[in-house]
């Protein structure tokens, strides 16, 4: 399982914004020059992210991105499922009817209990704590 690269460029954004100052409005130019995101790229993660209530976009000469909510109340899960979709590890995670061996597939459980820690980990980790120093991780 991979993330795709929107999902990546959105997370950098994302935190990228996380790291300014509250209240700050960030150029998407400015993000993806500093992020090296392709600013066609950005537009559209920035639509989506703002139609999810994650940012605020403003036109104009004072125009910019910003948090449309706290770090600490974004998620790596929320960012990543709102560009991807729902995660899953195997199909079978999602709708064990599409698993051939139905109830005697052994890796099934496996498969279900990784896929609750991921999703687990990701819903834990907020931008409020990746916009901090590494030292203090």
């Amino acid at each position: 399982m991979q993330i795709t690269r929107q999902a990546d460029y959105a997370v950098r954004a994302v935190l990228y914004l996380a790291q300014q100052p509250r209240d700050t409005r960030s150029s998407t130019a400015q993000i993806a020059r500093d992020q090296a995101i392709p600013p066609t790229f950005l537009a559209k993660i920035v639509a989506q992210l703002s139609v999810a209530g994650i940012l605020q976009a403003t036109r104009g000469a004072r125009g910019g991105v910003q948090l449309a909510r706290p770090p600490e109340a974004i998620s790596l899960l929320e960012i990543v499922e709102v560009i991807d979709g729902p995660l899953y590890l195997n199909d079978c995670v999602a709708n064990a009817a599409t698993c051939p061996h139905g109830a005697y597939c052994t890796v099934h459980q496996v498969w279900c209990e990784a896929q609750a820690d991921l999703v687990k980990r990701l819903g834990q980790t907020h931008f409020g704590q990746l916009a901090q120093p590494l030292a203090t991780h």
